[in-house]
């Protein structure tokens, strides 16, 4: 009897270990696809020969950003189901809706701004300051343009990164044990750098820095308090906690890096400053 029921914990203690690993893959493997899909989807349009997109037709970005809009809420469901704790599922499905809506809203807007930059629309200046816009007749369609880029800019992204954001900060309130042993696999450590660039590119390119700011003011007020109950961050845990310190890193140098740049400044008035990557690419690097 002793051996059966050594056999039995010993199963079950195999059972749990590998639910573990199965919830850092899905982190990791989460990171690694929005990454390729979101992150490369630009960079690719400029790669990739006109004459095998063209202008009226979808572009590889495009096909990326479509991947990306259906991969990413289906990884985030399948993530929230291995989360240790329920989560409300009302206000996890909610979040998904109103996150595919919104990226959607935003791969509309984000494939027309694409082909004006190839037109030789300049993402540092504002849509009526732009050469090719501003002399548009009648007028009544550069507000349409705008209409456009508040569809994209403001709008798309309000509805794509707000619920975005809650269903990670949702997922790590349940990334909390009791146990002290729990370590960060090292493919999680090797991965961290790449997944903090993907948020840095979400933050400075969607101007969501204020929504960041508030989700880790949030994540360090949980942690405090966790703590004082006993509890410690689990391995996905600290994969999401170090994540967002090493972005916030990468924010700071990229702000100090563009402090004193007087174009930027006029595009992104105000006291939070955090220039567009795009802005910068059409400012100091297509004219060069």
């Amino acid at each position: 009897m002793n051996e059966l029921y050594a056999y039995k914990t010993i199963v079950e203690l195999q059972r749990i270990q590998s639910n573990l690993d199965n919830i850092i893959k899905k982190s990791i493997n989460h990171a690694e696809k929005t990454t390729v899909c979101s992150f490369n989807s630009g960079i690719f349009e400029i790669v990739m020969p006109l004459e095998w997109f063209p202008l009226n037709k979808p572009s590889v970005g495009d096909y990326f950003h479509m991947a990306y809009n259906v991969i990413t809420p289906f990884l985030l469901l399948k993530l929230i189901e291995r989360s240790p704790t329920a989560l409300p599922r009302s206000a996890v499905y909610l979040s998904i809706i109103t996150f595919v809506m919104g990226a959607s809203i935003h791969l509309v807007g984000d494939s027309i701004n694409h082909r004006l930059i190839l037109s030789g629309y300049q993402l540092h200046l504002s849509v009526r300051e732009n050469p090719i816009i501003k002399d548009l007749k009648p007028t009544s369609l550069i507000d349409s343009f705008e209409l456009l880029y508040y569809y994209d800019e403001h709008l798309g992204h309000c509805m794509w990164y707000v619920p975005f954001f809650l269903i990670l900060f949702l997922y790590f309130t349940g990334c909390f044990t009791q146990a002290k042993d729990e370590r960060m696999p090292y493919s999680g450590w090797l991965l961290l750098g790449p997944s903090a660039v993907y948020y840095w590119y979400l933050i400075t390119e969607g101007q969501i820095f204020v929504l960041y700011v508030f989700t880790f003011f949030a994540m360090v007020a949980t942690v405090m308090r966790q703590r004082r109950m006993g509890f410690r961050l689990d391995s996905n845990g600290c994969f999401l906690f170090y994540n967002f310190i090493i972005t916030l890193g990468l924010v700071l140098v990229w702000v100090a890096y563009l402090w004193n740049d007087e174009v930027l400044r006029k595009k992104y008035p105000g006291i939070i400053y955090v220039p567009e990557p795009w802005s910068f690419y059409t400012l100091h690097i297509k004219g060069s």
